[in-house]
């Protein structure tokens, strides 16, 4: 259990923290797993990303979910999913529910001018 709390809590970091799409992230995760937790090697990482990039959908997401499940199987990969994905899912909720309650619709901003 302790191995998915902290599988959980790196995943949630990283989804705080990491900006731009799969080709940014992927560069996080290596610094993130690669570098500072040694949860995989260079090779190990670069294999699971050429593995990742021929998946159908975003590499970075897979390859965090691969990861999870390296290191805590079915359970944490759910972990690295939920962590890593909720952040932004949650700033799009409260973005819909702003936007819905002070009525943005024709926001300048919005529409870009």
């Amino acid at each position: 259990m302790k191995n998915i709390l902290e599988i959980l809590r790196v995943a949630t970091r990283l989804g705080l923290t990491s900006f731009g799409g799969p080709i940014a992230h992927l560069g996080y995760f290596r610094e993130e797993y690669v570098h500072r937790k040694k949860w995989l090697d260079e090779k190990a990482y670069a294999d699971l990303v050429a593995l990742c990039q021929f998946l159908p959908g975003p590499a970075s997401s897979q390859v965090g979910i691969a990861i999870g499940m390296i290191r805590g199987g079915f359970a944490g990969a759910v972990a690295s999913w939920v962590g890593f994905t909720l952040p932004s899912a949650l700033s799009l909720l409260i973005f819909a529910f702003l936007f819905q309650k002070f009525q943005m619709q024709e926001a300048g901003w919005l529409h870009g001018y």
